[in-house]
């Protein structure tokens, strides 16, 4: 039913190689009778950590190789943050399967684990994130914000040397990567998360049904519905995968929830939208509604104009 060998392809990174530990791990236990060996691929992204994502391309860079070594053969499933992903699937290939997902949320990392209100004003904080920053400048104008990239370690290490007063990651990165780090969630009222954050892509070649199969076991179905919901607000608003939206839906008491917002990335405008449906399309559609009406899609071409 399932390949004897399956080769995993990953980006090299630290965060990267322990998601797909993970992925394997599941895999392991619901596939017992698989050897998976796992390919490292330096990707774009990688190879350059000091040009802007924007400049680059968005956050493709970090998936185009990965991508191009699964569609000639070379590895036969990827593993991606999810979040990486551009929202247009790349011809010849599909999401298989989205696991259960990690905490979403955004974390602010400081020396002293302080909290987004207890720091002082003025503070430098790191982030190479429009979304991220348009929402805690919103929160805090006074923040002086510094454009970073690098691995998550790479980044945590900035603040604790005293480089930077604070910078922002994504909790499941944390988590995920193993890394004990004074980190002080950020609350969803303050910085809702990029589509798809704190999720995993398990990407196979369109058409490879024994793959497909064999990612489906650790599928959830919960997870794979938000996120695609999220993904597909994100696509009708035509931001990009770098654009500073935020959308986050999940099953919440019987029903689906769904927040998002839109910003400039100076956080001098910021808009909201919520919607609470018995399906995560409805929920979804709602959010989208009350976004444009809001004038969410005038404020993403006024973000692109200004560079952000």
């Amino acid at each position: 039913m399932f390949p004897r060998e399956v080769r995993v392809g990953t980006r090299a990174s630290l965060l990267a190689l322990a998601q797909t530990r993970w992925v394997i791990a599941r895999l392991q236990e619901a596939a017992p009778g698989v050897r998976f060996t796992v390919v490292t691929v330096r990707t774009e992204g990688d190879r350059d950590r000091s040009t802007p994502l924007p400049a680059m391309g968005g956050r493709g860079v970090f998936v185009r190789e990965v991508e191009r070594r699964l569609l000639q053969g070379d590895i036969d499933l990827a593993v991606h943050s999810l979040k990486d992903l551009p929202t247009e699937e790349t011809p010849g290939l599909t999401v298989a399967a989205v696991p259960v997902r990690e905490d979403p949320r955004d974390a602010l990392v400081s020396r002293d684990g302080a909290a987004l209100e207890a720091l002082p004003p003025g503070a430098a904080v790191g982030t190479g994130s429009p979304r991220r920053r348009a929402q805690l400048a919103f929160a805090r104008p006074d923040l002086v914000f510094v454009s970073v990239r690098g691995n998550v370690d790479t980044r945590v290490e900035k603040a604790a040397r005293g480089e930077l007063d604070a910078v922002v990651l994504a909790m499941a990165g944390l988590v995920r990567a193993g890394i004990r780090a004074p980190a002080k969630p950020i609350p969803f009222e303050l910085c809702l998360p990029a589509a798809g954050q704190g999720a995993l892509a398990l990407q196979v070649r369109e058409g490879d049904r024994a793959m497909e199969r064999l990612a489906g076991l650790i599928d959830d179905g919960a997870t794979h519905a938000a996120v695609r919901c999220e993904r597909e607000l994100l696509r009708r608003l035509g931001g990009g995968c770098h654009a500073p939206v935020a959308a986050y839906c999940r099953p919440e008491g019987g029903a689906w929830a769904f927040d998002a917002c839109v910003g400039l990335p100076d956080g001098s405008r910021l808009v909201r939208a919520s919607s609470r449906e018995a399906a995560p399309e409805a929920a979804r559609d709602a959010v989208y509604l009350r976004l444009m009406e809001k004038g969410g899609q005038e404020l993403l071409k006024e973000a692109e104009r200004a560079g952000g």
